[in-house]
């Protein structure tokens, strides 16, 4: 069953498009990998899909529903949940008040405190530890925690190792893999394309804020993603 669907959506920043007549969808427990040079429009069109960026035209519908119109707070109410590249936490509060804040308003679910600390096991000994006070690794797993407590149906997760140590990634992905294992349905941005193939079954590719490639990554070479990447062929299918 479509759980997402983006249609034709496009969005800018002042008078410059970002992201161009883009569509796409997302089925319940599919896990999507969107990768693209820096600029090519990803971390533009997850904040569009999100609410935190408004669609020039097209739409975003989430389970047959659409939400293009409504702000970011009533699409995390209905189930989408966008952790933003460079965290965002809370500096000031602890990693359990971080948490916390994100499930006051959470959708009924299984995700609560000890749900999440049970799936990301580093921050167990941290929950008292200030967010400013930890490592990137310990700051993108509080924000994945933090967007589990709204208890989304789908989960946006920008960049998910960038500035992160390669031990940092490592503990990163254990747990993602852990809630893709578990059914999530997930549209990760990232950079290493090794990695997101690694997790994703599809992966599209956006170029100058257009898709350029989409396949299962069963049928794709890393080369051809690469390829796409930057530019130097636009094969392998639309959205």
């Amino acid at each position: 069953m479509t759980l997402l669907a983006v249609e034709g959506l496009v969005a800018r920043h002042g008078l410059l498009p970002a992201v161009r007549e883009v569509s796409l969808s997302i089925a319940e427990g599919e896990v999507l990998a969107l990768v693209g040079a820096n600029g090519a429009g990803k971390s533009t069109l997850l904040r569009t899909v999100a609410g935190a960026h408004p669609a020039a035209a097209g739409r975003v519908v989430l389970d047959g529903e659409d939400v293009t119109g409504l702000p970011a707070h009533q699409r995390v109410a209905r189930g989408l949940a966008l952790v933003p590249e460079g965290r965002r936490l809370f500096p000031d509060l602890t990693v359990e008040e971080n948490l916390l804040v994100a499930g006051g308003r959470a959708r009924p679910g299984r995700w609560q405190l000890s749900t999440v600390l049970e799936a990301f096991p580093m921050l167990g000994p941290l929950r008292h530890r200030r967010a400013s006070t930890l490592s990137g690794g310990e700051q993108q797993a509080t924000a994945i925690g933090r967007a589990l407590m709204t208890n989304p149906r789908l989960l946006l997760v920008d960049e998910v190792s960038l500035g992160l140590a390669p031990v940092a990634v490592e503990g990163v992905y254990a747990s993602l893999r852990r809630l893709i294992a578990d059914g999530a349905t997930v549209i990760l941005v990232e950079q290493d394309l090794s990695r997101a193939l690694s997790v994703a079954g599809e992966v599209l590719c956006l170029l100058e804020g257009r898709v350029v490639l989409r396949s299962s990554t069963s049928d794709v070479t890393r080369e051809e993603v690469t390829e796409a990447y930057f530019g130097l062929s636009h094969t392998g299918g639309g959205a």
